[in-house]
């Protein structure tokens, strides 16, 4: 017997261990070649672990355990034979089998028909016993009326507990002392039953999964490591939605892609990164790191958590590479197949608390970077414009730094110039007025 071991892979050089996740194979099962055997997860992503020869599993790891890299998971014998195709169904099996099924669903209907007569008149009766009980005939209420005598108190002996014109005639005024100890005594027999509710005081533990210890594991050490500050800003809108509701059709139809609101912010980020270096940098033991490049990282939520894909050179994408590259991005993190290539890296950060309404938040910085931009909801507010008070789709921009290498002077800059290219989209252009880069002023 030759059993090949299969061990965890090397996933990233900062990765010493993951978590088994889910087996997706049996204990004993034969596996193909590639054939999907196992779901890790890692400080940042998720992977599926391939077979690396053919044979019957030995499942040796259990899920939820946490394995270092290179460590066992299981045993696969190579010298076993494929299974054999499954025998063919009997052609008997096959023309009885509908017509059982058949028979089954005839005889579930009929049996449901019954019931819902069944409940139909006790529905009927309920509503008729409940509507005739206490109710005098005309006859029984003038006689009623005429003893002073209120309904209520009257037993009815009639159908469904109508009161008849005998009732009435039998009926005697009784006092409300006596009526008061009636109800006492008949309380005091017939204890009333406590009738629970539908809420619940029941508690569960559960694992923490390998991502979510690794992200409060960060925010915990970036909030005690770094000397992290936010100055807030507020753009106006109005004119990434005229842009919007003017191109959005022809820039679908010549890209494949529509046009959010991301691809403005990003660009406008890289285009202000660029002239303020320290907020693309980071600090690294005693050195300050400086980067050329802008890798944007778009925070994307996930079922499992929040992650961080990366677009790579976003300063020299178009708004449709922009678009392209955050969806494709966004997609990978809802099925769970990011990359640690995906998310590794990045200079600068963008979340958008706005897509679930959150209107203002201070954001952490994504360590090692220095700072991140909250993006927050669109709303309706009264602004000030040239003297008058217009109505305009406002959101506020929240930009988290580290002020030991960013000073508030660059932190308010960066944050006004990513206000005025979002508020003149045109000036992302040239990064700058155009009118200015005509006249070369």
């Amino acid at each position: 017997m030759s059993k090949i071991e299969i061990k965890v892979p090397t996933v990233g050089e900062s990765v010493t261990e993951v978590t088994l996740s889910s087996w997706l194979v049996e204990d004993g099962d034969y596996v193909k070649l590639d054939q999907p055997l196992a779901e890790f997860e890692s400080d940042k992503a998720t992977f599926e672990m391939p077979s690396e020869v053919a044979g019957v599993i030995t499942r040796v790891a259990k899920e939820g355990d946490d394995i270092k890299i290179g460590g066992l998971v299981a045993y696969i014998d190579t010298d076993a034979a494929a299974p054999e195709k499954s025998a063919v169904v009997s052609p008997q099996s096959t023309v009885d089998s509908p017509q059982k099924k058949e028979e089954v669903k005839v005889e579930e209907k009929a049996e449901a028909k019954v019931n819902e007569e069944e409940n139909l008149k006790s529905q009927i009766s309920n509503l008729t016993s409940s509507y005739a009980s206490g109710t005098p005939s005309p006859s029984a209420k003038k006689i009623l009326d005429e003893k002073g005598i209120d309904a209520k108190d009257v037993q009815g002996t009639g159908v469904d507990g109508r009161i008849t014109k005998e009732d009435a005639q039998k009926s005697q005024v009784v006092s409300r002392e006596s009526l008061e100890k009636a109800v006492k005594e008949k309380t005091v027999s017939q204890p009333i039953e406590k009738v629970s509710g539908d809420f619940s005081r029941n508690e569960r533990t559960e694992k923490m999964t390998r991502m979510r210890k690794t992200i409060s594991r960060r925010l915990v050490a970036v909030k005690n490591e770094t000397a992290m500050l936010t100055t807030f800003n507020e753009i106006d809108m109005t004119r990434i939605h005229q842009i919007r509701e003017q191109y959005k059709k022809p820039f679908e139809e010549k890209n494949g892609i529509g046009l959010g609101f991301m691809s403005f912010f990003t660009k406008a980020c890289a285009i202000a990164l660029q002239k303020f270096p320290a907020i693309n940098a980071y600090i690294d033991d005693e050195n300050i790191i400086y980067h050329d490049f802008v890798d944007i990282s778009i925070a994307v939520s996930t079922p499992k958590g929040l992650v961080v894909p990366v677009v790579r050179n976003a300063e020299s994408l178009t708004f449709a590479e922009i678009e392209k590259e955050v969806k494709r991005l966004a997609l990978l993190g809802r099925d769970g197949n990011l990359t640690m290539e995906d998310m590794e890296g990045g200079t600068f950060t963008i979340t958008n608390g706005g897509v679930f309404g959150s209107l203002l938040s201070t954001p952490i910085i994504n360590a090692p970077q220095s700072a991140i931009l909250g993006m927050h909801k669109i709303q309706d507010r009264p602004m000030a414009i040239n003297g008058k008070v217009e109505i305009r789709p406002m959101m506020y921009l929240a930009l988290s730094y580290d002020h030991r290498i960013v000073d508030g002077k660059e932190s308010v800059g960066f944050l006004v110039m990513v206000k005025d290219m979002l508020e003149n989209p045109e000036k992302m252009l040239y990064g700058t007025d155009p009118v200015k880069a005509l006249l070369e002023i």
